[in-house]
């Protein structure tokens, strides 16, 4: 049964709400809050179609989400006894610092706390899973990006895992959605390596990763494709997509000229600034391996055709295209937007309070 359009607004609003209350709280608390108002908000739309998977991932979804806020509950108020602040960008102690980083890295699903992210997206419709590997990690990453990172070893064995694991995770799946929770970890993987380094370079590859995943997810949802065989035999319903899908997949792959190209070849760039070389090589020898299974997803969308398609499967007239408009606009941007992210990187480095 389908909810009411004002009962889905006020789901959304709410989810907003809590996201926007981490994002501009300085408190530990509040930060906490939003967090859970986020959460609660979200356990309606997950068990929205009331069929035993939703249920299922919204159960574990909640289990998983409940157990990082009372971690990272109890790692605030062992701080505030331990020096005396709530602040978030304030001293941190190292220990409860490292439990907030963990409770913080089971939220996201981040490895090797990410074994519920495939089997929650697994269960949900496609748009809800676009918004629980989007929308959702905002709140977290606000946090790391706010406070003292004073765990840097904790912090890039948490990415160096990350993206090894969501490079090779993905390998033997078959289903679109696990495949996209592994991509969604690894590229979250470098989002926090360069955190510790380059604020705005963050920022940048975040954006980069939500407009890439949103634009993927929403060709997916226009195909109404689950799975690997039928991604390949969906090429004859829609020729416009088969086209513009393989860009997507490259770009989020991070072929040159492509838009996935430039935070990761920035991010490589800082990590050899700094006098990392190892960490560079690890970083692009996983995106090396995460190019596998986009090009078996590119070659599944564009190169082959299920031996099954027939006349009578091809529809009649191609999709009414009165609601692809957003879907079109983060295609574009996914493809074509490498030309200006070094003027978005800019603008990210002249907005932070670091570098102003």
């Amino acid at each position: 049964m389908q909810a009411s359009p004002f009962i889905l607004s006020f789901y959304f609003l709410a989810l907003g709400f809590g996201t926007i209350l981490t994002l501009t709280s300085t408190h530990w608390f509040l930060g906490w809050m939003g967090l859970e108002i986020a959460t609660i908000a979200i356990l309606p739309l997950l068990a929205g179609d009331h069929h035993p998977r939703a249920t299922e991932a919204a159960l574990k979804y909640f289990m998983i989400q409940i157990s990082a806020a009372s971690l990272l509950l109890f790692a605030c108020l062992l701080n505030a006894w331990l020096t005396g602040e709530w602040g978030i960008s304030q001293e941190t102690h190292p220990i409860p610092a490292s439990m907030i980083i963990i409770a913080l890295a089971l939220k996201m699903g981040l490895s090797p706390l990410h074994a519920w992210l495939p089997e929650v997206l697994q269960g949900l419709k496609l748009t809800i899973a676009m918004v629980v590997v989007t929308w959702q990690k905002l709140a977290p990453i606000a946090l790391l990006y706010q406070m003292e990172l004073n765990n840097p070893l904790l912090f890039s064995s948490l990415a160096i895992m990350s993206m090894i694991t969501g490079a090779w995770g993905a390998l033997n799946q078959t289903q679109l959605r696990k495949i996209l929770a592994y991509s969604s970890i690894a590229h979250l993987g470098w989002v926090v390596l360069i955190l510790q380094f380059s604020t705005p370079l963050a920022l940048l590859a975040l954006f980069t990763y939500f407009i890439l995943t949103i634009a993927l997810f929403l060709i997916l949802n226009w195909k109404t494709t689950l799975s690997i065989n039928a991604l390949a035999s969906s090429s004859a319903k829609t020729p416009l997509l088969m086209v513009l899908t393989p860009l997507v997949l490259l770009s989020l792959g991070g072929l040159p000229p492509l838009t996935g190209f430039a935070p990761k070849w920035l991010t490589l760039l800082e990590l050899t600034k700094q006098s990392l070389p190892l960490l560079a090589v690890v970083a692009a020898l996983t995106s090396l391996l995460s190019l596998y299974f986009y090009f078996r997803l590119m070659i599944a969308a564009a190169l082959f055709m299920a031996p099954s398609i027939t006349a009578y499967f091809v529809p009649s007239r191609l999709p009414s295209l009165n609601f692809k408009l957003p879907a079109m606009a983060f295609v574009t941007a996914a493809i074509l937007l490498m030309p200006v992210c070094p003027t978005l990187f800019t603008t990210f480095i002249m907005n932070t309070p670091d570098f102003a």
